[in-house]
């Protein structure tokens, strides 16, 4: 068999904004709070064949560093993603870090660098991969041998990612935000073969992001996200926003706030999305509708994912819940 040289794409999610590592390490810590878990699970092409299955969770912890409103993020992504019917599985550990330089003394403007690095395996079942090789006369015989020059069915490597990011208040309204950030992920090129070619890697990817937040009133305000990747030939962009409405007699701590909106994967897939926050909790769905050329074999059935995260505060006196000026959007 003759290996020709492929590359391989990284997974995405249509809630990006609830992965902000698999967007920029950057954006690790631009949240208002101390500490922040966050979940993700996404399930798609159900209608076309197997269940291609990807679960994110990462964690962020966020402190001052220094005298001069500075900040410092520690923080894990781990990735887990199954796809076809013979259990192609990737799964991601990525410590990161990420420091927050603050820019004005008299609002949230931050310059934030981060870098994210790790182990990466991958794997699948052999027993359920056929080949020509496994055909006889009579068709189909599983005791054939698969023919494949493979050494083993996993591997592992090391990957790593940088970016850096810009985020402010806008104006004198500390609740108005936004951010820009660039980040170039796989910036080591890991080899990406299970028959040890050394030609085959996962290559670079590039990905510009933005968002704004801005209020309409005291009980509503306006969220726009979107993202621009590049991997190789293959590109992709996704936005959309979010309407949210305050529920409380405290509009500056709500106890619920509710969000709906939608989002586009341009060329892919329309994705409504509906989002609960029941304070220090959130809970996200949104399902993608396919609107690509595979919506006929689809049915226009994408994927669903579900999110579900935290956001606490700890108990010290430098605690952000406390301070005029930390990193947030």
């Amino acid at each position: 068999m003759q290996v020709q040289k492929s590359h391989a794409q990284d997974v995405h999610f249509s809630q990006f904004f609830e992965a902000p590592y698999l967007r920029n390490p950057a954006f690790a810590g631009l949240f208002q709070g101390d500490i922040r878990f966050q979940g993700i699970y996404r399930s798609q092409w159900a209608a076309v064949t197997t269940p291609y299955i990807t679960g994110s969770f990462s964690f962020e912890m966020k402190k001052p560093i220094g005298s001069a409103d500075d900040y410092i993020t520690f923080g894990t992504q781990i990735l887990y993603d199954k796809a076809g019917a013979a259990t192609l599985t990737t799964t991601n550990i990525l410590p990161a870090i990420n420091y927050h330089k603050s820019l004005s003394g008299d609002k949230n403007k931050y310059l934030s660098l981060g870098i994210m690095g790790g182990l990466v395996q991958r794997r699948f079942d052999r027993s359920k991969i056929t080949t020509n090789s496994q055909y006889d006369g009579n068709g189909y015989n599983p005791s054939l041998a698969d023919g494949e020059a493979l050494v083993n069915n996993n591997f592992n490597y090391f990957d790593g990612s940088i970016g850096l990011s810009f985020n402010s208040a806008i104006g004198d309204k500390k609740e108005d935000n936004y951010f820009i950030g660039v980040a170039y992920h796989h910036l080591n090129r890991p080899k990406n073969s299970f028959y040890k070619n050394p030609d085959i890697e996962l290559q670079a990817k590039l990905v510009f992001s933005a968002g704004v937040k801005f209020t309409l009133n005291e009980t509503s305000y306006f969220t726009i996200h979107a993202d621009y990747s590049k991997q190789g030939s293959y590109s992709e962009l996704i936005g959309g926003a979010l309407y949210s409405y305050k529920i409380g007699d405290d509009y500056d701590n709500p106890k619920y706030t509710f969000h709906v909106g939608a989002f586009m994967r341009a060329k892919d897939a329309f994705i409504p999305m509906v989002k609960l926050d029941y304070h220090p909790f959130s809970f996200a769905f949104s399902y993608d509708a396919n609107v690509s050329q595979l919506r006929t074999a689809s049915q226009g059935r994408g994927g669903m994912e579900l999110s579900i995260s935290y956001i606490g505060f700890f108990d010290r006196d430098n605690s952000s819940k406390y301070v005029p000026l930390c990193p947030k959007f």
